[in-house]
């Protein structure tokens, strides 16, 4: 059994990602020390205790990083019923009384007995949707030869769609919701799908948001959604309601300026969650601005730019279509999560809910993360040109 786990490890090492392991596992390192910055205001005791907590998610992410590295992806896509099952199954889970709000509002996260930790379905389920959808785009292609027809797209824009809207029934989360529609529209621009069923798609979809606001059709209780929107145009509206989370992020990150006021030092990250809400998820890209300032701000956005052209690198270099789907499914997480939960803090996105991918306090998300960047580290060591490259003296 030891010979054995030595010979797993030593064939890890060799032929895995590990460029792309170390990168998020400075990216985490990175955001435990801003979590522990942002939450010892409480008592450093806290403070202490979110990082071991975070520290513990980061060995665990490891772990499962190696496990997924060696799984055959192909083998598992087989059983494409079961998956598909599984993640109808777990969204459902979230109407139990294992289901819980977790403090936002919206249905998001499961809790169960003798588990210390939330559990988001999303996180999960957001990584058996991306090979869910590979697998079902390489099946059009190679039965049905056709990705430009009606058809084609209609199918995999269905499955996408009744995912999502399952899941925003189920839970309300329209931030998590909408992860599921990047991550569609990503692979099947990439897999060539023809651009006319995008711009219908938009078309309709700006059609029915139109319609909905014009006839005042919006639901009384999804009428604080809309308002998010609004504030974004109008930063007067509502300052101390809708705006308040953002107005105090900007406020934050103006005033760390170039070099920052000094980690433990910033007075709004170092004050109560009504100064800086939700400083350790969602706005913790301001907790960097207060007390890193403009540079603090650029190594987050360089660490996470680096692991998404990492993640399309093995894309590129994939040996089948397959792979490269899910790979440009797995970027596609990074990017929406980074985009819209960067852009929230500056004032430019809508607050729906979405953390920063390895920065934000959060064990679940954390680990799904490196199960994520594990299948992309598996897909570089299935292809021949990445293991070459890898060996080469001039690398």
């Amino acid at each position: 059994m030891l010979n054995r786990l030595k010979a797993t490890l030593a064939d890890f090492i060799q032929q895995a990602d590990l460029v792309l392991l170390a990168l998020c596992c400075t990216a985490t390192l990175y955001g435990i020390v801003l979590v522990y910055s942002a939450t010892r205001y409480l008592e450093p005791s806290t403070g202490m205790r979110r990082m071991i907590i975070q520290s513990a998610a980061l060995g665990l992410g490891i772990c499962v990083y190696i496990f997924f590295s060696m799984l055959d992806l192909e083998s598992i896509t087989r059983k494409w019923k079961w998956m598909l099952a599984f993640n109808v199954v777990f969204i459902l889970l979230l109407r139990t009384p294992f289901g819980v709000s977790g403090g936002t509002g919206n249905r998001a996260w499961l809790k169960f007995p003798l588990v210390p930790f939330q559990i988001g379905p999303a996180e999960v389920v957001k990584i058996t949707f991306v090979l869910l959808l590979a697998k079902q785009i390489e099946w059009l292609w190679q039965e049905k030869e056709d990705l430009k027809s009606f058809p084609s797209a209609a199918f995999v824009a269905g499955h996408t769609f009744g995912l999502c809207g399952l899941y925003f029934l189920v839970s309300h989360d329209m931030g998590n919701g909408l992860v599921f529609v990047f991550i569609f529209l990503c692979m099947a621009f990439v897999a060539g799908f023809a651009l006319r069923w995008f711009l219908l798609l938009f078309a309709g979809i700006g059609g029915a948001a139109a319609a909905v606001l014009l006839l005042d059709l919006v639901p009384e209780n999804m009428q604080y959604m809309l308002n998010r929107f609004i504030v974004l145009f109008d930063h007067s509206f509502d300052p101390r309601g809708v705006g308040w989370q953002q107005t105090r992020s900007l406020l934050a990150i103006g005033s760390g300026g170039l070099y920052g006021r000094g980690y433990l030092d910033g007075s709004l990250t170092q004050s109560s969650s009504e100064s800086l809400p939700a400083k350790q998820t969602d706005l913790i890209f301001s907790v960097a601005g207060e007390e890193l300032g403009l540079f603090g701000c650029i190594a987050i956005m360089l660490l996470l730019a680096a692991i998404i052209f990492r993640v399309l690198l093995v894309a590129k270099r994939a040996k089948t279509p397959f792979y490269r789907y899910v790979c440009v499914g797995m970027a596609s997480i990074l990017i929406f999560q980074t985009v819209i939960n960067i852009g929230m803090c500056l004032f430019v996105m809508p607050t729906i809910g979405i953390t920063l991918p390895f920065f934000s306090y959060g064990g679940s998300s954390i680990v799904t993360l490196y199960m994520a960047m594990g299948v992309v580290s598996g897909i570089k060591k299935r292809s021949p040109e990445m293991r070459r490259a890898a060996r080469s003296p001039l690398r």
